[in-house]
């Protein structure tokens, strides 16, 4: 079995849930989590890590944020284990935290693969151990297994392989992503039994839909669908929902967010949702689908 190398860079996308419903009953936690649809992006979170020799286990997670990075400092403090190494996990975030854009679960799986790589760890178990700490940590309940492909996605079973079953379509039109407001907590909505409720309700009618028809526009449907039954946006975002769909725009709640993102139908709509998007006083950016999923970066590379 070759050397691990010292040092390793993942990228993991972010993504965006257009409607979901939570599984959590199964014995294995790998097991647990959601189904549902969204979007896998092409910008995320970049994670380097470095190992060198210790004394004793020692983990450090570093961030441009400077914020407190609990789920990957997890995934790495379980990979870890009692090895005697040290390893420095630098992340770059490249959307906000806390606005429905898969950061928590890009980070825990950039890490994951970023340090299981300078450990000799198979990707497998690394995947697990991402999708366990962002499971527990507070993060989400499918991100994990929604970003291991790229363009439109469909969890049918929830769970990470074997448990998981994912269905990954092509996604062309551009998304434009925008915050409408500081970040919406989702541990505290989640740990709640009647809102989990709610939100099976509000998804039941669009996951039968996509059962049956995997097309991109009933996606973009039933998204805004799941958006309204749901109804988890403030003002504010009901605001820029109502006048983005008053000019022909599919545009949804990112779950859970203060934010939407939206998609034109052609690149005329493109530009008059661009045009709608300043006259509302919402900064928009526009990005790809993924056309992958998560994976250890070759040294050659360019990186941070």
């Amino acid at each position: 079995m070759p050397t691990p190398p010292r040092s390793a860079v993942a990228f993991a996308p972010g993504h965006v849930t257009g409607l979901f419903a939570p599984r959590l009953e199964a014995r294995d936690p790998r097991a647990r989590g959601s189904i549902g649809a969204g979007i896998v992006l092409d910008v995320g979170v970049r994670a380097r890590a470095r190992r060198s020799s210790a004394a004793r286990a020692t983990v450090e997670i570093r961030s441009g944020s400077r914020r407190d990075l609990p789920i990957s400092r997890d995934v790495a403090t379980r990979l870890v284990g009692d090895r005697p190494v040290r390893v420095v996990v630098d992340l770059e975030h490249e959307l906000p935290i806390g606005q429905g854009f898969g950061m928590s679960a890009a980070g825990a799986l950039a890490t994951a693969l970023s340090v299981g790589k300078v450990l000799g760890t198979p990707k497998g178990a690394a995947v697990a151990v991402a999708h366990l700490a962002d499971l527990f940590g507070g993060g989400g309940l499918g991100g994990v297994a929604a970003i291991l492909g790229g363009g439109m996605e469909v969890r049918k079973s929830a769970g990470v392989p074997p448990w998981g079953r994912v269905t990954h379509r092509s996604f062309l039109r551009p998304i434009v992503l925008a915050v409408t407001g500081p970040p919406l907590p989702s541990p505290p909505l989640l740990r709640d039994r009647r809102f989990r409720s709610r939100v099976e309700s509000a998804a039941s009618t669009g996951l039968k839909a996509l059962s049956s028809n995997l097309a991109s526009d009933r996606f973009l449907q039933e998204a805004e669908r799941f958006t309204d039954r749901l109804g988890l946006a403030d003002a504010t975002l009901r605001g820029g929902l109502r006048a983005l769909r008053a000019a022909d725009i599919r545009v949804s709640q990112a779950m859970f967010g203060r934010s939407l993102f939206a998609v034109a139908e052609s690149p005329a709509a493109h530009e008059r949702l661009l045009g709608k998007m300043e006259r509302l006083g919402l900064t928009a950016l526009v990005v790809a689908a993924s056309r992958r999923g998560a994976a250890v970066l070759p040294r050659s590379a360019k990186h941070f």
